[in-house]
């Protein structure tokens, strides 16, 4: 005789989990701010408001806030991946910067790549959907990485999540 347990655990995403995720990317693009100058609030406030749209439709796979230099990220930079979960984990609390990085020459730029979900829409779908964003981002080659990604947070509710990474230089 055997006995098999079973357990089901069903997560709805709503707007409210998404903006909870995207509150924490937020509060570590202010830290960005406070060590380095960029981005400015109504920066913040965009990506903000983008990233809960992404995240709400499933779109997002990757997006990257941080400094380059010679089409290469630099130090600070945050790189965000999406992700499922199977539970509610709410993840790690924000922030984890690291000051002192040289941005001297570096431009802060962002840049973002769509999931799968997002490349099954039609181009006039998806021509609607980003008339809904606060800005309209252009298109291009993603910069290289001068150093390594560093793992080390994620922020998640919901079922979904996300994986931060950082930019780390090799000195």
């Amino acid at each position: 005789m055997s006995t098999t347990y079973t357990h089901t655990n069903s997560l709805t995403f709503t707007r409210a989990h998404a903006k909870r995720i995207s509150y924490r990317v937020a509060a570590d693009l202010k830290r960005m701010q406070r060590l380095y100058g960029n981005p400015s609030d109504k920066r913040i406030e965009e990506f903000d408001q983008e990233l809960v749209e992404l995240l709400n439709a499933k779109y997002l796979e990757t997006v990257t806030y941080g400094y380059w230099r010679g089409n290469k990220w630099v130090e600070p930079t945050l790189r965000y991946t999406a992700y499922e979960l199977v539970n509610d984990d709410i993840g790690d609390d924000p922030g984890r910067i690291r000051p002192n990085a040289n941005v001297s020459g570096a431009t802060f730029y962002s840049y973002l790549t769509y999931s799968l979900n997002w490349s099954l829409l039609s181009p006039a779908e998806q021509a609607a959907f980003e008339g809904t964003l606060p800005f309209q981002r252009g298109y291009g080659p993603e910069p290289g990485i001068d150093g390594l990604l560093h793992q080390d947070l994620s922020y998640s509710a919901g079922g979904r999540g996300l994986q931060r990474a950082t930019v780390r230089s090799w000195t």
